[in-house]
């Protein structure tokens, strides 16, 4: 009697379809939407595919996608802020281009707010782009000029004008205490903050956007306003209270930091552009303290601009490369960053922030400096980790956990397994997502076109 069964090969009979070999089936990849007439013979790993096409997943081969703002809006996050965490070389930078075209892509601004290296120039250039080159006999900023959001309070009335002229005031007085911080090393006196304001009032009546040697003016000058926030009458004795702050506002313009942040902006943000880089790779040859204030003078400058079109219905993909080098300025810094960044959701901006290693933190000058950047880690819902050695692993795993086999997987991608010159670093162009608790999503990007030249940050090393 015949089985009802058919043997691997076939039956040994005629016309039973005995074959002596068996080729194996012809693989396809589809999503469920267009192979759901094969279920239950297609699996999927559970990927989003929402957003920008990163790369494939390791295990599964799928394509997956990346995108902080549209996974905000489909409810896989609760924040759109990403943190990109891994040693030099592993492809950082390479995945957040892709983030930025598809950002541009899908209708939003990129704003890289402060690019030290440079290593977006060309790929802004390329879309079409505004480029801002700050340096000395380049581009200026003016620290107390809000840019954008200037013009869009000149057009406001009544009690919206008033409450942004509030908002203006303080924006100005936390920047210009800020860089005064830095100058000096040391956070400025309460007396000396109050007198601050008090000039940026007196300025703001005479003035449509004052600038660093204005405010020195002003105090140099000592009017009754100014003599009466000092809480005297007598000059000698005024000029006593004010003597460390004109020696500090003289340093923003005469010192290290002369040139750069003493006069009116040269170049005005175009809010039109689909993506815009301050490029400060020139102050970086410079002086750490250079870097730093156009750092944070960047970030305010690069905030406004969304602040101005908040009512526009707009979204912005906001870099912030090389994070640390202007926190450890001075103590006191990471609070005027994260009053800055904290209510990005509220504004319609993803931001990403990207640095080496979390031993960084321990660079800056107070315990309560590392707690707030600690901080920055913690609300940013979504944590991209590349080539990493174990024991920057532990570090991470204390603020986003990971599991054994998710360090084991990124620790391997740390180091090349072998002298071989031009062998190819294991690392490159991996990615493990994180999002929360959930297990990790390993994916491996690979450029496509033009990309190759584009992402190239060796090209001045070759």
């Amino acid at each position: 009697m015949t089985s009802s069964i058919a043997p691997t090969r076939g039956w040994r009979e005629p016309y039973g379809g005995r074959a002596v070999h068996v080729e194996a089936g012809t693989e396809f990849q589809a999503t469920t939407t267009q192979a759901c007439g094969l279920f239950p013979f297609v699996a999927g790993s559970g990927s989003p595919a929402i957003g920008t096409p990163i790369g494939r997943h390791q295990l599964f081969g799928e394509v997956v996608c990346l995108d902080p703002l549209a996974w905000l809006r489909a409810g896989l996050v609760t924040n759109p802020g990403v943190f990109v965490l891994g040693q030099p070389g592993t492809g950082k930078s390479t995945l957040v281009k892709r983030l930025i075209i598809g950002a541009i892509a899908t209708g939003s601004t990129a704003i890289i707010l402060g690019d030290t290296k440079p290593d977006y120039t060309m790929l802004v250039e390329h879309v079409g782009g505004q480029v801002i080159r700050v340096g000395r006999g380049l581009d200026r900023i003016n620290p107390l000029d809000s840019g954008p959001l200037g013009g869009a309070a000149r057009n406001l009335h009544g009690a919206e004008a008033e409450r942004m002229r509030w908002e203006l005031r303080g924006r100005r007085l936390s920047l210009l205490m800020a860089l005064c911080t830095l100058v000096r090393e040391a956070p400025i006196s309460n007396a000396e903050e109050v007198i601050l304001g008090r000039a940026i009032d007196l300025l703001d009546e005479r003035l449509a956007t004052p600038t660093v040697p204005d405010v020195l003016a002003v105090l140099e000058e000592g009017p009754e306003a100014l003599r009466s926030a000092a809480r005297t009458d007598r000059p000698e004795r005024y000029r006593e209270r004010v003597s460390d702050l004109v020696f500090t506002l003289e340093l923003l313009c005469t010192g290290s930091l002369a040139g750069v942040f003493d006069g009116p902006t040269t170049r005005p943000i175009d809010l039109t552009a689909p993506a815009v880089s301050v490029d400060i790779s020139s102050v970086g040859a410079g002086s750490d303290k250079l870097l730093t204030a156009a750092m944070l003078c960047t970030w305010a400058y690069g905030f406004a601009m969304v602040d101005s079109t908040a009512g526009e219905r707009r979204s912005y993909l906001g870099v912030m490369d090389e994070l640390w080098r202007a926190l450890r300025g001075a103590p006191g810094l990471v609070e005027y960053a994260d009053s800055l960044t904290r209510l990005n959701r509220a504004k319609g901006m993803a931001s990403i922030m990207i640095t080496h290693s979390l031993a960084d933190l321990e660079a800056l000058p107070t315990e309560e400096d590392r707690a707030k950047a600690r901080g920055f880690i913690d609300r940013s819902a979504i944590t991209v980790l590349a080539g990493l050695p174990p024991r920057e692993l532990a570090r991470v795993s204390e603020i986003t956990r990971l599991t054994k086999p998710e360090q084991e997987l990124v620790a391997s991608w740390s180091a090349p397994d072998s002298w071989l010159p031009g062998a190819r670093h294991p690392g490159r162009g991996k990615y493990l997502i994180k999002t929360g608790d959930r297990l990790g999503i390993p994916v491996e990007l690979s450029l496509v076109g033009i990309e190759h030249e584009l992402y190239d940050t060796d090209q001045a090393i070759r």
